[in-house]
């Protein structure tokens, strides 16, 4: 007679995903996505802060085998997240990367970190202080022991429009814009190093909290530094262009035009 099992024993149980596939296709990537995880980021200041982000993360699946363990593209992400681990930064995302494929057997892996990034602001005139929100988008990729990375910021600015203040008796019609800048390289670069140079080049960048004194300021800032969509994109490029940091970069306005029920956009991309 066989022996009952034992309470508590553990039969072993197959690792389907390790056994071999005979069509002999290997796949480029295989992963998860639309996972939302918990995330401490950190900009070159060095303070972590606490965000939710939205993830993918895949390998590349060699033609031999069957499938991947994709409960261990979770775990890489449970460790990130978990009490007391260090902080991500952009120039740790290569290291995360090589630790992928290493517990994988991959020949290659991806990543990509979508979140909500806050930077304390203050007001121009009264000095009130408070957060503005920025969308972040990290991506990199390890290939054949290579690794390309790519930084997304979108940020929202005002933009005044030259023609409006140019034809007009008095006023000028102005809107909410977003300037979207992805920079591509071998050097980390800031967050805040780009969201800078976006709100650079609008008619004036965005608060959160604006008293009467900072509203008069921020409306004849506007005033005086009216901008067309193409200037957005234009004046973004021509910094960008001239940084050796960058391998590549593009450069996306959108201007949620106040006065059409139509959005105006342009868009400069260089090496991408």
């Amino acid at each position: 007679m066989n022996k009952p099992e034992q309470p508590g024993r553990l039969m072993p149980i197959p690792d389907t995903q390790s056994g071999t596939d005979e069509r002999e296709l290997a796949i480029d990537q295989v992963g998860i996505r639309g996972l939302r995880y918990p995330l401490n980021f950190a900009d070159d200041d060095g303070a972590g802060q606490a965000t939710i982000a939205h993830a993918s993360v895949s390998v590349a699946l060699p033609e031999d085998r069957k499938g991947t363990h994709m409960s261990r593209l979770v775990m890489l992400l449970e460790e990130q997240a978990a009490p007391g681990a260090e902080p991500l930064t952009i120039a740790r995302l290569p290291e995360l990367l090589r630790d992928l494929v290493a517990r994988l057997d991959a020949p290659g892996g991806r990543i990509e970190l979508a979140f909500p990034y806050f930077v304390r602001k203050t007001a121009p005139v009264s000095g009130v202080a408070s957060l503005l929100d920025y969308e972040v988008r990290l991506s990199g990729e390890l290939r054949d022991g290579r690794y390309s990375g790519t930084v997304t910021v979108a940020v929202p600015v005002t933009s005044l429009c030259p023609c409006s203040k140019e034809i007009s008796d008095y006023g000028a019609h102005n809107q909410r814009s977003t300037v979207t800048i992805a920079v591509r390289g071998g050097t980390p670069v800031s967050v805040r190093e780009l969201l800078r140079i976006a709100e650079d080049e609008a008619s004036c960048e965005l608060f959160g909290v604006l008293k009467r004194a900072d509203e008069k300021y921020v409306t004849e800032r506007a005033y005086d530094n009216p901008r067309f969509v193409e200037d957005l994109v234009r004046g973004v490029a021509a910094r960008l262009a001239t940084d050796s940091r960058f391998d590549g970069f593009a450069v996306e306005a959108e201007n949620f035009e106040s006065i059409h029920n139509h959005s105006a956009f342009a868009r400069i991309a260089r090496g991408m």
